[in-house]
């Protein structure tokens, strides 16, 4: 059985180094000779789902410093390009999120409290992910990316119609893991597209101690692939491209890297103190860009909601709904019941190494003692 579709695929042509840009930071609409921006209604929801995005993370960064999650790593910034990805998603695609990618599981229909679950220190991801058709969230760099090759080669040759898209940050195109998902799904020809969040820092290390190339998209030109450079605080972009990028992969014309230009606002997590290598004027820089202001701006502008007294009740509504979601999350995260450490020693060998019976040793005395 052959193992590549063999079908000739014309050479990729270099991605622009200007992004994809359909809205600008003003909420004007932007021309562009490719892309379209989705029609109204998809643009509301675009925004309603950001809002909910940003008052999740506003609420899961709170209780990670009530002590609550063990760690939270915040998206503020970043829901343009989570938002605007995961809803370009047919009903059969699959998503394979990062731990930054909360705010995409959250608009990809996952229970929010389901979501947290890995950050409250549990064994689990908390939530089915063949019902959600959402891979757990991956803490490993760009390790969900070949995973998402794997899932969408088997489909192939099952011969069902499913894509992925597979997220990541900046920092993971540096690691190996994301080599070897590029080049598997090009030889392959898998439908699947990386959505690359390009937030400017893995971590503390700037985005030009990892790479010169001349953007990331440009990475897909080596292996084969399509590359899309987009700017990923414009929700209408990240959704037209992204959309276009998965239709290609599904009818065969081969995966595609699709960097979102965007910035990570709050710190890499909790625990992060960004002042230390991270200028506060760039931050400032970036909060002029918020892409909630831009697609408010945008529906505002153009009425997409009605006339001005339509708009901003519809508007609250939605405020009112993330404060709904948000107050939700915080109400049953108090009530849960408490994680028991020593739950991470059971089902997990059949039989226990010696040595992570002393460490469970240990872990019973402390617990004792506290």
């Amino acid at each position: 059985m052959k193992h590549t579709d063999e079908r000739p695929r014309p050479a990729p042509a270099l991605p622009n180094r200007e992004p994809v840009r359909l809205v600008d930071r003003h909420g004007r609409r932007v021309g562009h000779s490719s892309f379209t921006a989705p029609d109204p209604a998809r643009l509301v929801e675009l925004h309603r789902a950001m809002l909910i995005g940003r008052r999740f993370n506003q609420q899961a960064g709170t209780l990670a410093r009530q002590g609550r999650l063990a760690v939270y790593p915040s998206s503020t910034g970043q829901e343009a390009a989570q938002v605007g990805g995961v809803l370009a998603l047919s009903d059969q695609d699959w998503l394979f999120p990062t731990y930054r990618d909360s705010v995409a599981l959250v608009a990809h229909g996952v229970d929010p409290v389901r979501t947290l679950t890995l950050f409250r220190g549990d064994w689990h991801c908390g939530y089915d992910p063949h019902r959600y058709r959402c891979a757990p969230q991956c803490t490993p760099l760009a390790t969900n990316a070949s995973h998402a090759v794997g899932l969408t080669y088997a489909a192939r040759r099952k011969g069902r119609d499913v894509a992925a898209l597979a997220m990541m940050g900046d920092g993971a195109t540096s690691e190996g893991d994301a080599h070897e998902a590029y080049n598997f799904a090009a030889v392959w020809n898998t439908p699947v597209v990386f959505l690359v969040q390009n937030n400017h820092w893995a971590i503390s290390v700037p985005l030009h101690r990892q790479t010169v190339a001349p953007t990331l998209a440009h990475k897909a030109v080596g292996y084969g692939m399509k590359g899309y450079h987009v700017d990923g605080n414009d929700a209408a972009a990240v959704y037209a491209v992204v959309s276009h990028a998965l239709a290609e992969a599904r009818a065969g014309g081969g995966p595609a890297i699709v960097e979102a230009v965007t910035y990570r606002v709050d710190p890499h997590t909790n625990a992060d103190a960004p002042q230390r290598y991270r200028d506060p004027a760039e931050v400032e820089h970036w909060k002029e860009r918020d892409p909630l202001i831009r697609s408010e701006r945008l529906i505002r502008d153009e009425g997409l909601l009605g006339d001005a007294e339509e708009t901003e009740r519809a508007l609250a509504a939605f405020g009112a709904e993330a404060d709904r979601i948000a107050d939700t999350v915080r109400e049953r995260l108090a009530d849960g019941d408490e994680l028991d450490p020593r739950s991470l020693f059971t089902d997990v060998y059949a039989t226990v190494p010696p040595l992570l019976e002393q460490e469970h040793a240990l872990l019973a005395d402390e617990l004792r003692e506290v």
